[in-house]
């Protein structure tokens, strides 16, 4: 990985985009996702 960037945003968006492809969304599942979960997503996108 050769870039992470943290975006503000309001609304209670909590977005993950690798690549421009959303690997996860808290709009769309209405909780955070477990940091777990956040890794092996990210890993299965690299």
């Amino acid at each position: 990985m050769s870039e992470l960037a943290l975006l503000p945003s309001g609304g209670g968006a909590f977005e993950i985009k690798v690549n421009g492809e959303q690997v996860y969304s808290k709009l769309e599942t209405g909780r955070f996702p477990s940091e777990t979960a956040v890794v092996e997503d990210i890993g299965k996108k690299l």
